[in-house]
């Protein structure tokens, strides 16, 4: 009776999350700015695609764009779990949205789950925008049978399990959102040597080492194993897609995340006041003033 007891407040905070999370997904489609934010990436891809329709990948005769759409798809879930999260996080706090949350019994479970749920729909049809497209316009390119779609699904569901921990630690960590640069920067510097618009194996070989450390390359090579002919996996490392090997470093990253998340959370929402939203309020203004 006791677990029960217990259990209730967290699982109607759960359904509370779900509920705050699906209204703040509607309303995206209200937002000018976020209609942006899909539209967007979705028309830069296509006229970078247009532009690389000529090219094709070295030593086959396959479209270089063609090639590219799935990596920068999986480029796309990592730069929603990592910056997205991050930036949802850091604004909530500076405008107290957080510290409204944490003062709600189980609020911040409710907050939490809000966030997953809007993070990931918003990912989910940025991705869908550009896969459709895709789909229709480029040869080569195409959803082969029940094992590419299942390829599919759980790549993207790993993949933002694998980031989206994380972004909430950067997150937490982040007092301003313009310092949003701490994470922008590093993070295209992965999606440059990643392979995500060229081979990987055309890098040199530490390069290669760096960018399977980290999941944007693992996220890029996964899209190009559900959506591209199997003999593209040819110039890829080891001329395999690596399933096996993607969902180790992938899991590693989830099992980082969810472990470490919690804890940096919880610290940073015991360190939260009304002084210091006031204090970080006062900055804004300075800065606008």
């Amino acid at each position: 009776m006791t677990t029960v007891s217990f259990g209730r407040p967290a699982m109607g905070a759960a359904r509370a999350g779900l509920t705050r999370g699906r209204i703040e997904l509607r309303h995206t489609f209200t937002n000018g700015q976020d209609v942006w934010n899909y539209l967007f990436p979705a028309v830069l891809l296509l006229v970078v695609l247009f532009f690389m329709r000529g090219a094709t990948v070295p030593g086959t005769s396959f479209s270089l764009g063609s090639r590219t759409m799935p990596s920068a798809l999986g480029m796309g879930i990592a730069f929603g779990g990592l910056v997205t999260m991050a930036m949802v996080l850091t604004i909530d706090r500076e405008d107290g949205t957080l510290l409204r949350a944490k003062a709600i019994p189980n609020g911040m479970v409710g907050y939490l789950i809000g966030k997953i749920t809007l993070v990931a729909g918003m990912g989910l049809i940025s991705l869908a925008m550009q896969l459709i497209p895709g789909l229709i316009f480029l040869d080569g390119l195409s959803v082969r049978g029940a094992s590419s779609w299942f390829t599919l699904i759980w790549v993207v569901l790993l993949g933002m399990v694998a980031t989206m921990p994380i972004g909430a630690i950067f997150g937490s960590l982040i007092a301003n959102p313009r310092n949003m640069g701490m994470i922008m920067l590093p993070l295209m510097g992965l999606i440059a040597t990643s392979g995500i618009f060229y081979p990987i194996t055309n890098f040199p070989v530490w390069l290669q080492w760096i960018a399977q450390v980290f999941p944007v390359y693992w996220l890029g090579l996964g899209m190009r194993s559900a959506l591209l002919p199997d003999s593209m996996a040819a110039v890829e490392i080891g001329e395999s897609w690596r399933h096996l090997e993607m969902v180790g470093v992938l899991g590693a990253w989830a099992v980082l995340g969810l472990v470490v998340a919690p804890i940096v959370l919880r610290r940073m929402a015991r360190r939260e006041s009304g002084s210091r939203v006031a204090e970080r309020r006062e900055k804004a203004m300075q800065r606008i003033a």
